[in-house]
């Protein structure tokens, strides 16, 4: 395998304002342009907007320059996956229909070189947070989503652009220290995994922590981080899975 698979997530594009947001947008679109030259495959693992909801005939004003490179990538014949967030879940066919972009809304396993990954977001993963789990079900219903696309974009928008940055700025905190491999959710849903099925690698975003965590002898879980803080993503060169840092 001479070329590499690159997993990146967690942009939340349009967060936490327009100046911030369109600086990370262009270091984002930097690193895209530099990992094409070598890119297999690029995995996107949820939240590339802070806030996302496909209207019918209404596309969210803004993130021209990232959905451009998106398509020019897919373009030049690099496949890109897509996995929902818990920020971006409202997708429906505009990714695949424009984009040429596969979107997944639940964990789902690869193989790569003999190598076998289980990939998604994380939200709603593992033990607890009934909260959100009863939230999220109630997102994902399709008949909710009906009613808050009844409303006009600029009142949704406003209305889901609100409670988008109170939740990030509501688990802040707790997304920047390791809480221990005891309370880690996403840790123990993968070690409730592995009593069933061996995976190699483990790959979710959603945590904003860059996590590096041997489950046991013959498998990894690897949290990729943000782009806005840590710029982190991770790299499979056919042989190993790496956890790296975009410096510039």
């Amino acid at each position: 395998m001479s070329k590499k698979i690159y997993f990146l997530s967690d942009f939340h594009l349009g967060a936490p304002n327009a100046q911030a947001s369109l600086q990370r947008e262009k270091k984002i679109i930097q690193f895209l342009d530099e990992i094409k030259q070598d890119a297999e495959q690029i995995f996107i693992l949820g939240d590339l907007f802070d806030f996302w909801y496909e209207y019918k005939k209404v596309v969210p004003k803004g993130y021209v320059r990232i959905l451009g490179k998106l398509a020019e990538i897919t373009d030049s014949g690099i496949p890109i996956h897509f996995f929902v967030g818990n920020h971006d879940m409202w997708m429906k066919d505009y990714f695949q229909t424009e984009l040429n972009i596969p979107v997944y809304f639940e964990p789902t396993p690869f193989t790569f070189n003999n190598k076998t990954f289980l990939i998604g977001h994380g939200d709603g993963l593992g033990p607890g947070d009934h909260g959100y789990k009863f939230i999220k079900k109630i997102f994902r219903n399709k008949v909710s989503q009906w009613l808050f696309g009844i409303l006009p974009p600029y009142l949704g928008m406003g209305i889901a652009n609100y409670f988008s940055h109170k939740s990030r700025a509501q688990t802040g905190q707790t997304d920047e220290v390791f809480l221990g491999e005891d309370k880690e959710w996403l840790i123990i849903y993968c070690k409730e995994i592995l009593k069933t099925t061996q995976y190699d690698y483990f790959v979710f975003g959603h945590r904003h922590l860059p996590i590096n965590f041997n489950l046991s002898a013959g498998s990894l879980y690897v949290n990729l981080g943000d782009w806005i803080k840590y710029n982190s993503y991770a790299v499979f060169d056919g042989e190993k899975l790496e956890l790296m840092y975009y410096k510039k």
